[in-house]
């Protein structure tokens, strides 16, 4: 168990005081529509929508702490760069087209789009990629280094308090806690970028004392490889998040500006995050580097601010948590289980989609634990489902629509399938065929269907 302030553990129980009033007290009168529990009726103010859409994308802070300590500053041109460039792609051109369609979920689009066989294929994809694993298995890192439990009691802890104000609460409870977890979050950052500053001096001192691996936006690997991270960012297109929060905006306008600002902000905490670690490079080993900034902020940071830190990251991590599980719960209790009932009309699907939260936690419970990294769980998930999803959903924007649900169905499935085979005979032979990774062959067969289909379409058999 790590040695903390009684200072510092006042903090981080407040936190989770907190947290818990806002479950179990503040929305203790349940939410009666499933509009009001997945989009909180579709009043989301712009403030509201920056702090919700901000916090809900650095989950995997610790995943960026270990890269930055092992590759310096190519984690900005994986991690940073190429999600700004999606964001705003999808400000300008997905955003208000969401909004205007008025759909609750991305399957949902999809079953008004193309069919109910489509929608629920969507929503299987969905439900593995929008998975919380990831931040399950961070936030079990910093609660079993924190606490000096096993792994398995700190993941399921940690699952646990992250899903237990959305069970009455839903998006309203996401909201509200996002408020507060921006702030922390931006805190906790600016205390330890302050306390590094002053103890080793400005970052262009650090810079200069690096060594050029550590300069190098490859970080020592192939361009092919920083490529598949770039696309792995246009998970943008079909993040359930993004999605989720442009439906849940007053109008059109606010989803555009909430994106356009959000940007903003991840920028300052890119810069805050990217020279934190850098600091790193000279003092923690790279066998401890998923817990950087952890490590850095008990070298540095006095009682108090360390409590601070450590709820910041906390809060960073669990506002991921809570948005991916509702979003999970929603794909798979209300868009797989209630859509295949025979009498859903009488039946309730905030039900449905209580027992998808609790069906999609134990999942990835289990895929945390059985799969311990942050960034192979990001990588893998990412460069396998990403090709089955993105050009459908595209293609769904466009006002005519002449491909038949079963051409969109197979559209999906087969670059994953491609993608999957790829990434198994990579494992079996050490290396990856033809030197692709499992991104490429993936998209490339979505592109190679979407021309086919397109020609039957237009042609005839």
């Amino acid at each position: 168990m790590t040695s903390l302030h009684f200072l510092d553990w006042a903090i981080i129980t407040t936190y989770f005081l907190f947290i818990l009033w806002v479950g179990v007290f503040k929305f203790k009168k349940k939410l009666k529509t499933e509009n009001e529990f997945i989009l909180s009726g579709r009043k989301l103010s712009l403030v509201g929508f920056i702090a919700t859409l901000v916090t809900t994308w650095y989950g995997g802070i610790l995943g960026v702490g270990e890269n930055t300590l092992l590759y310096g500053i190519q984690t900005w041109f994986i991690f940073g760069l190429p999600y700004y460039f999606f964001a705003v792609i999808y400000a300008f051109l997905i955003a208000p087209k969401i909004r205007e369609k008025g759909f609750l979920s991305i399957p949902d689009h999809f079953h008004n789009s193309f069919g109910e066989q489509a929608g629920i294929t969507s929503a299987l994809i969905i439900s593995f990629l929008a998975s919380p694993a990831p931040y399950i298995l961070s936030l079990g890192i910093i609660l079993q280094f924190l606490f000096g439990i096993e792994l398995g009691l700190s993941l399921f802890i940690s699952t646990l308090v992250s899903i237990i104000y959305i069970w009455n609460g839903g998006f309203s409870a996401i909201v509200a806690t996002d408020r507060i977890q921006f702030v922390l979050m931006f805190i906790g950052f600016i205390s330890l970028f302050i306390f590094l500053y002053i103890a080793n001096g400005s970052p262009i001192k650090l810079i200069h004392k690096l060594s050029p691996s550590m300069l190098d936006p490859l970080g020592g690997n192939s361009l092919q490889y920083l490529f598949v991270w770039f696309f792995i960012a246009s998970w943008t297109f079909i993040d359930p998040g993004f999605y989720q929060r442009c439906s849940a905006a007053k109008n059109p306008d606010t989803a555009k500006k909430g994106i356009l600002f959000s940007i903003f902000f991840w920028a300052i905490f890119d810069f805050l995050t990217l020279i934190c670690g850098l600091y790193a490079i000279e003092t923690i080993s790279p066998d401890q580097a998923l817990l950087t900034y952890p490590i850095l902020a008990f070298e540095v940071l006095p009682y108090g601010f360390l409590g601070i830190f450590l709820v910041g990251t906390i809060a960073t991590i669990m506002s991921t948590i809570d948005s991916l599980s509702l979003v999970s719960a929603v794909t798979f209790g209300r868009d797989i289980l209630w859509r295949i009932e025979t009498n859903k009309s009488t039946l309730s699907p905030i039900n449905f989609m209580k027992k998808g939260l609790i069906i999609i936690s134990f999942f990835s419970l289990t895929i945390s634990y059985l799969l311990p990294s942050v960034i192979a769980l990001f990588y893998t998930l990412g460069s396998l489902l990403i090709p089955g999803l993105i050009l459908p959903f595209l293609y769904s924007l466009k006002k005519d629509n002449r491909l038949i649900n079963q051409n969109i169905t197979w559209w999906m499935i087969l670059p994953i399938f491609v993608s999957a085979i790829w990434f198994t005979l990579s494992k079996l032979i050490n290396q990856s065929p033809l030197g692709m990774e499992p991104f490429y062959p993936g998209m490339a067969t979505s592109f190679l269907y979407y021309i086919i289909i397109n020609i039957k379409a237009n042609y005839g058999n």
